[in-house]
């Protein structure tokens, strides 16, 4: 399959890998935690830049539950398959631990020709063996670092790769973060081949995750799309969100009932707790730590009003990437429908509540898309982009601008988001806007008002911007 994308990542690799060749840096040899979710294309992008590197490398990907020692000679096999220039020296080796096998390793690469080593799924190598971390530091101290390797580290665990880099870890200060995120929606947009607003539908149907944007031939509508994924039991549109939960999220638990709970439209702890427990609340103690340890793995998202009064205890949760929103939302139930050859029953369901469930899911792609397209010259100062919500949700204002968070200094515009197809953002829209601006904290009568719209807008408004689909497409100016 091509590879598509990924510009900046690949380009972030490179500099690393200068950085080696040109023994730039404090030591010849460099290392790389990558962090990402699972199925966001990790491991093939390491691939890809593995192969473009033209040097040699090895790639070694740990099995999860295998004992250290199997796991230990399964490298020690890979090394002998590779091309780096030492492999015959470690050929045979039955390293008893993983300081022996790692210097081993440090043997293969050699120490004049520059080489890539690259370890998948860390997390798993942590969990099997607690000495792993420590033998990785000593030997990366003592033996790596002096050889001209760029080390990459893989996993999935965002909570527990980000770990490794804590004050008091045996690695922490030894590497740098590189964090993979799903596609972007320029890299969406040039893959599917849609104009701007159908390529925003289409982000928010794969999440831009690449093996389900790519299962996407260009210029296929939505629809089109959504009938072929849904009418296939193996299509990576029903298959990469179950295949994902079930690598973290066992479907028989608490954390997972929680998970369906926000991705179902539960947006308050309280309501996610009478979800989840049914006659009687799941407990503040039981939840709690559930939330946390999905924030913390980056799975759910905890927003807070933006103004220039804190408010803590208004929190509103979301499932944090478009793609599993809407597999919990449509796609968990439709599995089940076309694996019994009736994906009709699921296309129904999905076009009978788009537009609702649209408009609340495009409101964070488009927040996170200003957000990297501002500050710019004629918004200096919006630097945070959020939104702003009372107890009530009357009002909820879709965007707020401001200088700092959590608490701003100044708010800097207030904005409303209009997503559909047919109705532009008119005077009506305009002056419900207006009116909900002034219970913000911070704005005054003078606060610029702003929009975002599908269907673009009625002519005369007084705002003081109107962005449009082709607006968020446009390049980010580095």
């Amino acid at each position: 399959m091509d590879f598509a994308g990924r510009e900046a990542d690949l380009k972030a690799l490179e500099g690393q890998l200068r950085a080696v060749v040109d023994r730039k840096g404090a030591t010849r040899g460099r290392a790389v935690i990558m962090t990402g979710r699972r199925r966001v294309g990790k491991s093939r992008l390491v691939q890809e830049f593995c192969d473009r590197s033209g040097l040699p490398y090895l790639f070694f990907q740990a099995t999860k539950g295998r004992s250290p020692a199997a796991e230990r000679l399964d490298l020690v096999e890979a090394i002998s398959c590779s091309a780096l220039p030492g492999r015959e020296l470690v050929a045979g080796a039955e390293p008893p631990d993983w300081n022996h096998m790692l210097r081993s390793l440090a043997v293969a690469m050699g120490e004049q020709a520059p080489s890539i080593v690259v370890l998948d799924e860390v997390p798993w190598l942590v969990e099997q063996d607690g000495e792993f971390e420590g033998a990785l530091q000593t030997v990366w101290d003592r033996h790596l670092s002096a050889r001209p390797v760029l080390l990459i580290l893989v996993g999935s665990d965002l909570s527990m790769m980000e770990s490794l880099q804590e004050y008091d870890r045996p690695f922490f200060g030894r590497a740098t973060r590189m964090t993979v995120r799903p596609l972007d929606l320029p890299d969406v947009a040039e893959m599917t081949g849609l104009g701007a607003a159908e390529a925003i539908d289409a982000l928010l149907v794969t999440g831009g995750f690449p093996e389900v944007v790519q299962s996407w031939e260009p210029t296929m509508t939505r629809m089109e799309f959504l009938r072929a994924g849904l009418g296939n039991p193996l299509s990576p549109l029903l298959m990469a969100g179950e295949l994902s939960l079930l690598g973290e999220f066992p479907s028989a638990t608490h954390t997972r009932a929680v998970l369906e709970a926000i991705g179902t439209g539960e947006r308050t702890f309280g309501a996610i707790a009478n979800r989840v427990g049914g006659s009687h609340p799941l407990p503040a103690g039981t939840l709690s730590p559930i939330l946390a340890n999905l924030i913390a793995k980056r799975v759910v998202h905890a927003d807070l009003p933006l103004s220039t009064e804190a408010d803590t205890r208004n929190k509103r949760y979301r499932v944090a990437d478009p793609y599993l929103r809407f597999w919990l939302a449509f796609l968990q139930r439709a599995v089940s429908e076309s694996e019994r050859g009736r994906p009709d029953v699921a296309l129904r369901r999905i076009e009978r509540s788009w537009t609702t469930w649209r408009g609340r899911a495009v409101e964070p792609v488009v927040r996170e898309r200003l957000a990297r397209l501002l500050p710019d010259d004629d918004w200096p100062d919006a630097e945070v982009i959020g939104g702003w919500w009372n107890r009530r949700n009357n009002p909820e204002i879709d965007i707020v601008a401001a200088d700092r968070e959590p608490v701003a200094g100044r708010i800097q515009f207030v904005g409303s988001i209009k997503w559909l197809d047919a109705r532009p953002f008119d005077r009506r829209d305009y002056d419900e806007l207006a009116r909900g601006a002034g219970f913000v904290p911070g704005t005054t009568s003078d606060t610029p008002l702003v929009a975002v719209s599908r269907a673009g807008f009625e002519p005369g408004l007084p705002l003081s911007a109107a962005w449009t689909p082709e607006d968020l497409l446009r390049p980010i100016l580095s």
